[in-house]
């Protein structure tokens, strides 16, 4: 399946637009990890603990949104994007959506 983040696939024709593909996942940070990364804070540096988290959540929500593409006939998603929002306190939403079309 191709993901582009621009409204077209340069060689490619859009020949049907099936609607808007989305997949999310919702993640929160474990204590051990949060304590570790408190400690990062106050030395600086990357949290990596947090860093490898969204990373896999990321991918986890893309990986969803292909899916959820396929499902609805599409072999392509334009205008991908991704989005983070807090729920809650120490919880995070990552969404990943764009628009599931059928290309030639």
């Amino acid at each position: 399946m191709m993901v582009v983040t621009s409204n077209e696939i340069p060689g490619k024709r859009i020949t049907h637009v099936f609607g808007v593909a989305r997949g999310s996942t919702i993640r929160c940070k474990p204590i051990g990890e949060d304590l570790l990364a408190s400690f990062r804070n106050l030395v600086g540096g990357e949290i990596t603990e947090y860093t490898s988290m969204i990373a896999e959540a990321r991918e986890q929500a893309f990986d969803r949104m292909i899916q959820h593409a396929r499902e609805m006939g599409g072999n392509a998603v334009v205008a991908m994007r991704f989005s983070t929002t807090e729920v809650v306190q120490g919880a995070a939403e990552i969404l990943a959506y764009g628009t599931a079309v059928r290309v030639e």
